[in-house]
C-alpha cells in the first residue's frame, strides 16, 4: 500500500483530533501545539471507543470514556485502564496535503 491523502493541513484545528479511514484502518490525526501532525490508531485498546472523540493535551490523546491517555509519539497508554498501545503511523506532509500509509507504523522505543 502507498501513502494516501487523508486531509489537508488547513483542515486541522490545533489540539483537536480528526478521525479518518485509510484502507479500512481508523486513524486519529492530531495537530499538536508545536505544529506537528501525529497519526495514531483511533480505537482505544481498553474499549471500542474512537479516540478522535477524546481530548488532546500536550503530546497525549485521552479517551473520553475511561480517561486513558495515549502518547501521540509512541502510542503507549500513560495510565490505566488501558495497558496496550495503539499503533503510530508515519505522516508525510506534501504542501498542504497530509499523507498516511496505514501499512507503515513507526518503530517505537
Amino acid at each position: 500500500m502507498t501513502a494516501e491523502k487523508v486531509l489537508q493541513l488547513s483542515e486541522l484545528e490545533q489540539d483537536t483530533a480528526v478521525r479518518v479511514e485509510v484502507g479500512g484502518v481508523a486513524i486519529s490525526v492530531v495537530l499538536d501545539g508545536q505544529g506537528e501532525v501525529h497519526a495514531i490508531g483511533d480505537t482505544c485498546t481498553h474499549g471500542d471507543i474512537s479516540l478522535a472523540d477524546g481530548f488532546v493535551e500536550g503530546e497525549t490523546l485521552e479517551c473520553w470514556a475511561h480517561g486513558s491517555a495515549f502518547s501521540l509519539r509512541t502510542g503507549r497508554p500513560l495510565n490505566l485502564p488501558a495497558y496496550e498501545p495503539v499503533p503510530v503511523y508515519e505522516v508525510t506532509i506534501d504542501g498542504d496535503d497530509i499523507l498516511i500509509d496505514p501499512a507503515v507504523t513507526k518503530a517505537v522505543n
